[in-house]
């Protein structure tokens, strides 16, 4: 029998499937380094670049807003409309699907020559298939969640993306084995998302049968518990109705889901004109398959706590602002921002440390590791935009990031044109951290007319020496292991280079934070229960009788 999840519970689940589809992702394209030579890991990602867009376009918050409108039928006790609302919702994402996946395959030369990828026709090609499905498949999560059956959407998410690893991965494995070459090799990788959606989608009808008959055994038992009051129909609600509310309240969520994707989308699908004054067409090719191959993959880790954390304020600060109670409103965002402060920013600060190290370690070799370094030192922005983002959906003002969302893209469409052609893709990277940076501080200033945020208050100096000192500690700890190491065999020096680095970044980090005063017991006693947990042991040695 299906039971339902709690919110705490339901947050939970989506919070770990999250994080094993983020760890996954990232080992998938860590083989791409070792598999395929430049052009076919460009060839690759540009599939899967604008495949996720298209994806993030079609479902983004579109899921959530059928989750409410399900949930809240149920609790008025209209079956019926919920079902309807259910059934205009498999529609669209059918009708969806079908229209995506065919454009994608159909335009997939006129991409290939807007982008100057080459040989990327055959992955666009090879993906498309898996916007069959994911539409579907999306909205049944939605329905699945409004029906506080969370299990569902996160075992489909994990297994999509086993099946997607596994099988794209074996299938270049064959193909290249073949001696079919990168561009077969790459479209094998890409079709490896088409297999991750036939799973997802079985995942979800497996669930939807069984949910079901617990439905059709429900009704029974109350007809024979009730005979005297059969259960009404619910009115039949005009499909465009339905699509209306659904709309109104998913396109803000669809704007700002889909802010990271387009930079990405941007960046690659004109890198290789931006940069032409600044590279020949093999090296761009190279540092192309660099930037998106290892640097996003590795700049997606430190987003990873953001996106468990953006789930499971919007609730909290939701049900405060709903009771008026503003003063737990600025308890709890301001709660959100410390916590990032003091645990995202220190994993976006560690893995730019020690990128060199890192993309040593993780792939063929460090080429490429300084557009990590970059690129994941804007992830401490990236970070503080979703966050703040929640906040403000949590205070029923979900139009006001996408507004900020518009000016931030714009900002970073003006920027790329500006900074690309003389700083490569080291301008494209500022644009992006600029358009962070700007809805960061937009939304900021829309939180502070509303509730006044206290993150660190006075302890902005101590908190910031607490970040440079192990940052400069930590760079040089691992220029001295390298140095030390040079004779070793490549990935030892740089699995030792990054452990050292990384205990001594964390360590004078938490050191200084308690040293300095930055966080205190009562910052500790104020954290969710697991990262109070944590936070408690590690800070134990510092507040040995005030900690617990």
């Amino acid at each position: 029998m299906l039971k339902k999840d709690s919110l705490i519970k339901g947050t939970l689940i989506l919070a770990a499937a999250a994080l094993i589809v983020r760890f996954l992702g990232l080992f998938q394209r860590i083989p791409l380094d070792y598999m395929l030579g430049s052009a076919g890991q460009a060839a690759f990602n540009s599939a899967n670049t604008i495949y996720l867009l298209l994806l993030t376009i079609a479902t983004g918050g579109i899921p959530l807003s059928i989750s409410k409108m399900i949930s809240q039928r149920y609790a008025l006790g209209r079956p019926d409309e919920a079902k309807r609302i259910y059934q205009a919702a498999l529609m669209f994402g059918a009708v969806t699907g079908v229209l995506l996946a065919t454009a994608m395959f159909v335009f997939a030369p006129a991409y290939e020559k807007i982008s100057k990828v080459p040989d990327s026709v055959l992955s666009l090609r090879a993906i498309a298939p898996a916007l069959l499905l994911f539409p579907i498949i999306a909205m049944m999560r939605g329905y699945f969640q409004g029906r506080q059956i969370m299990s569902a959407g996160g075992i489909s998410q994990i297994m999509e993306q086993i099946l997607r690893l596994i099988g794209g991965i074996g299938l270049a494995l064959i193909v290249l084995g073949w001696g079919w070459g990168d561009e077969y090799g790459a479209a094998a990788i890409a079709f490896g998302s088409v297999l991750g959606s036939i799973g997802a989608f079985g995942v979800m009808m497996w669930f939807w049968r069984k949910l079901k008959k617990q439905d059709v055994t429900e009704k029974a038992r109350a007809a024979v518990a009730a005979p005297q009051s059969p259960v009404k129909s619910g009115v039949a609600l005009p499909y465009r109705t339905i699509y209306r509310e659904i709309f109104a309240t998913s396109i803000p969520a669809v704007v700002t889901a889909m802010t990271v994707q387009f930079l990405y989308f941007f960046d690659m699908t004109l890198f290789m004109r931006l940069t032409n004054s600044f590279y020949n067409a093999t090296a761009a090719t190279e540092v192309l398959a660099n930037y998106t191959t290892k640097a996003m993959g590795i700049a997606g880790i430190p987003p990873i706590l953001a996106i468990a954390l953006g789930a499971s304020i919007i609730p909290v600060i939701s049900s405060a602002f709903s009771l008026n109670d503003m003063k737990e409103v600025q308890r709890q965002s301001s709660l959100v921002m410390r916590i990032v402060c003091f645990t995202g920013v220190p994993v976006a600060l560690l893995l730019t440390v020690a990128s060199f190290s890192v993309t040593g370690l993780l792939f063929t070799s460090p080429e490429g590791s300084g557009t990590v370094a970059m690129l994941t030192a804007g992830a401490i922005f990236q970070i503080t935009m979703m966050i703040s983002n929640s906040i403000l959906y949590g205070l029923n003002k979900s139009k006001l990031p996408m507004y900020h969302t518009f000016i931030g893209l714009g900002l970073k469409i003006v920027f790329s044109l500006a900074l690309a052609p003389v700083f490569g893709v080291y301008g494209l990277i500022i644009a992006s951290t600029i358009c962070f940076v700007v809805i960061t501080l937009l939304n900021v200033r829309q939180i502070n007319k509303e509730v006044s945020l206290n993150i660190l208050g006075s302890k902005w100096f101590a908190y910031l020496a607490a970040i440079a000192v192990p940052a400069l500690a930590g760079w040089a700890a691992e220029y001295g292991v390298l140095e030390w190491t040079k004779a070793w065999p490549d990935k030892l020096s740089y699995l030792l280079a990054a452990a050292v680095t990384s205990a001594i970044v964390g360590g004078l980090y938490l050191l200084l934070l308690a040293a300095l005063r930055v966080i205190t017991p009562e910052d500790v006693r104020s954290f969710p229960g697991p990262l109070r947990k944590g936070m408690t042991l590690l800070l134990k040695p510092f507040y040995k009788k005030t900690v617990g």
